[in-house]
């Protein structure tokens, strides 16, 4: 290859890492995690998910979320702490107008304070498992990880009652959804389609690293993806809907035994959930194969000693491994068993989560341009 070559393929190469926008994601404490955990249980707190009136399903509400990361709105920017959530598609954040369910905790948004703010005003509505959300549209210049969309349309929520305490009391102040616009309240898109729609990065990609502890930082890279942050080749998975990242779960074994119909069942890939989630006629089978003690309907704690054996997940003709140290949330003795019951209602349903402590193992990209994700073990060294 001539020095000329070489130095074009070079340039090729720099020029598509410098493409790509990286930023920090912090993580929950593992400890306040499972302590979060087992209080909800305590007041006999369990997952559900709720169906809209456009037939819509709502998965997540954000009580089992570790991941969150930094994002400002308006001119002058003002910070918000936000989880970036592949499972909706709306962008939202605490009003300077909303009430106490707030709480003070909080990042909110002043209006007033911004002079690229536009008015709008539709009314933003959504139920939550655990209750309900509202507020209204507004339009801002919207920054994150360096990029600015400007005129983003996005939710002044001024009632937050229906996430309770998680969100009164959490490390949040707003979700940042990252799914497809057509699962939007307002059918108004994303924060990522309207980055890659003004032109603020060229391929229509993201990916996230979920790491591991409070030294081994949590990313996303919006405009493709960091081949440092993993090992061997990108297995391209093709979705089967463009509502959230969903794709064709072809099995889950463990032991040798099945616990999937041998056509699958839907599954997707969703960083607003911190554990995996399935039905729960086949969850309660697995818990009951890893001898797993049930603490409130659908979810379980294991001792942190036992000796368990792989979930093996088939994924477009790959098998994708969760070892013990994958699935389990060490807390003491006990651990948090990281699948828990979820019944999505037909047609959406019977669905499959695979939530962080999937995506923290395999590192995750999401193809926005070929409708597909790619998976790969994450580099956690």
């Amino acid at each position: 290859m001539s020095v000329f070559v070489k130095l074009v393929v070079l340039l090729i190469v720099l020029a598509n890492v410098l493409a790509l926008t990286k930023f920090q994601l912090k993580k929950k404490d593992n400890s306040e995690f499972v302590t979060e955990f087992l209080n909800r249980a305590a007041l006999g707190k369990k997952p559900s998910a709720v169906v809209t009136s456009d037939g819509s399903i709502v998965i997540n509400d954000y009580e089992n979320s570790q991941y969150y990361g930094e994002i400002t709105l308006g001119t002058p920017g003002q910070t918000f702490n936000v989880i970036f959530d592949t499972g909706s598609a709306d962008l939202w954040v605490a009003s300077s107008q909303c009430d106490s369910s707030c709480g003070k905790l909080h990042s909110k948004y002043y209006s007033s304070r911004s002079i690229t703010y536009v008015q709008n005003g539709t009314v933003f509505d959504i139920e939550y498992g655990s209750g309900p959300v509202s507020g209204f549209d507004s339009n801002d210049r919207v920054g994150f990880g360096g990029l600015y969309v400007t005129n983003q349309v996005f939710a002044e929520v001024t009632d937050a009652s229906g996430l309770g305490a998680a969100y009164k009391l959490g490390k949040f102040d707003g979700i940042l959804g990252m799914a497809f616009s057509t699962i939007s309240v307002n059918k108004e898109p994303t924060i990522f389609e309207a980055a890659f729609n003004q032109g603020l990065v060229k391929d229509p990609k993201f990916a996230f690293y979920l790491g591991n502890s409070e030294t081994d930082y949590g990313e996303l890279v919006l405009g493709g993806y960091d081949e440092a942050k993993f090992t061997g080749d990108l297995n391209w998975v093709p979705l089967i809907s463009t509502t959230y990242w969903e794709i064709n779960l072809g099995g889950l074994v463990i032991d040798g035994v099945s616990f999937l119909p041998d056509e699958g069942q839907k599954a997707i890939l969703d960083t607003g959930t911190s554990l995996l989630t399935g039905p729960s006629e086949s969850v309660v089978q697995i818990a009951k194969q890893l001898n797993a003690k049930e603490i409130i309907e659908g979810e379980y704690v294991v001792s942190c000693n036992a000796d368990l054996p792989d979930l093996e997940f088939t994924i477009n003709g790959n098998v994708y491994t969760l070892t013990s140290a994958d699935y389990l949330i060490p807390d003491g003795a006990l651990c948090i068993l990281g699948i828990m019951s979820l019944d999505i209602p037909s047609p959406t349903g019977p669905l499959w989560i695979l939530g962080d402590i999937f995506i923290r193992k395999y590192y995750t990209v999401f193809d926005l341009g070929n409708q597909q994700v790619g998976l790969a073990l994450a580099n956690h060294a």
